[in-house]
């Protein structure tokens, strides 16, 4: 069994330490380690981090191998220090069948750059009409415990009672989409100010909120879980936490790009700012960022929504909604959040590998970096600057907001049960 022995390393931020990786476990960490035969990985400054988990990552395979597959996917996810992602469920077909899940959770298998694990869906067809087969995906090979319609908000009140009452009886969770159809119909972008002076159709706070509201309350009465993706507003933050002070069982995540992002930059109408949920304000920026530091939101997550060229070079009405995120999220979360002081890198580990792990029940993964745990690890470079650029991506698509921007950090590598899927920034 190959034996890797990460020297000087900071582990979760802290004093340097060495960790001696056996086969597909941490064997020893401590000072001073030595090993015959190990390779070495001079790892003096960085930052060693379990590997990091995100509950929201859009694969597109089967259906829209155009925009992503489950290998160029999980090759971007291994690149940005990812060692296991959740696949939602709004393929082609819809991943409502115990059938469709176990094809995505075999192709995670198969090309082994980071665990895959299906999201269900929570309707038929994501249609919100009809329960899909919750059950039979959860006793399925793939073990589905998220589901999720997103893309669409679960709508139908009785829908969503009953979706919440079933994932009880197996501890799941049902993640939202938090939308209100009917107050966001033509919308374009955030309503407000800036949607009032370009004319164009706005998606107003109160559909996130009334539906978080709603749902809160939902979860309180049926005793079960719920889990809010993609929180946008200052006003769902203080929902969120009013729900968590009386005890109910939710959990929130926040996106990289509504830590950083805000609507002024849809003046320049360029497509790629256009996201579902929308850029905020300034001040929602604000209050997402305390709330994640203050525990209110729990964890990050991408929502990585490749899409084609095609589909974003086009005029704003016409292009398709969403960012890819995998490849730079830790970067935009050690600016916003540790290089503003309101994280230390053990919070950022708990955001963005322990509690979604937790809350997604990914076995293996979320763990100490101690002795005897599953050697699912992440090396960054903190103290690197350097400019975005999508042609150096591994995923299929290239529509991010970053391009041409300074990020801090840079994941020089990773492994996973300890094969190493990232060396020197390399895909293996």
């Amino acid at each position: 069994m190959s034996k890797i022995l990460i020297r000087g390393a900071k582990v979760l931020g802290g004093e340097p330490q060495d960790v001696l990786i056996n086969g597909a476990v941490i064997e020893t960490v401590g000072t001073g380690l030595s090993e015959e035969g190990a390779e070495v990985v001079e790892a003096a400054g960085k930052v060693l981090l379990p590997g990091l988990v995100d509950l929201h990552t859009h694969l597109r395979e089967p259906g829209r191998e155009d925009s992503e597959t489950v290998l160029t996917g999980t090759r971007a996810a291994a690149s940005g220090g990812y060692t296991a992602v959740f696949a939602m469920a709004n393929t082609f077909p819809v991943a409502d069948t115990a059938g469709v899940v176990e094809q995505v959770y075999r192709l995670g298998q198969e090309h082994g750059y980071c665990d895959v694990q299906p999201i269900g869906a929570v309707t038929v067809g994501l249609e919100g009409k009809k329960l899909a087969e919750l059950g039979a995906m959860h006793e399925s090979a793939a073990g589905v415990t998220v589901f999720s319609d997103d893309g669409k908000c679960v709508h139908d009140a009785v829908i969503m009672r009953r979706a919440l009452e079933y994932v009880k009886a197996f501890g799941g969770v049902v993640a939202q989409h938090a939308q209100e159809p009917r107050l966001t119909e033509g919308a374009e972008m955030n309503e407000g100010v800036v949607s009032a002076e370009l004319g164009l159709g706005g998606w107003p706070a109160v559909a996130e909120e009334s539906i978080i509201a709603r749902d809160v309350l939902l979860a309180e009465h049926v005793g079960s879980r719920v889990h809010i993706c993609h929180l946008s507003t200052a006003g769902s933050v203080e929902i969120v936490r009013w729900a968590k002070s009386r005890g109910i069982d939710v959990t929130a995540e926040v996106t990289p790009h509504h830590l950083l992002l805000t609507d002024e930059l849809v003046r320049t109408y360029n497509p790629v700012y256009k996201v579902n949920p929308p850029l905020r304000t300034e001040r929602d920026v604000l209050a997402l960022r305390e709330a994640l530091a203050d525990g209110t939101i729990d964890i990050v997550a991408t929502d990585h929504a490749p899409h084609p060229h095609e589909d974003k070079d086009c005029e704003w009405a016409a292009a398709a909604m969403g960012m890819v995120g995998l490849e730079t999220a830790l970067s935009v979360v050690q600016e916003t959040m540790v290089d503003t002081g309101l994280l230390t890198w053990a919070g950022v580990a708990e955001r963005m590998s322990f509690k979604p792990a937790q809350i997604g029940q990914a076995k293996g993964h979320g763990r100490p970096v101690s002795a005897g745990e599953p050697a699912n690890l992440t090396l960054v470079d903190t103290e690197y600057r350097g400019s975005v650029d999508p042609a150096g991506f591994a995923s299929r698509s290239r529509n991010t907001p970053y391009e041409g921007r300074e990020l801090p950090g840079r994941v020089t590598h990773t492994w996973l049960r300890g094969k190493a899927t990232l060396v020197d920034g390399n895909l293996t």
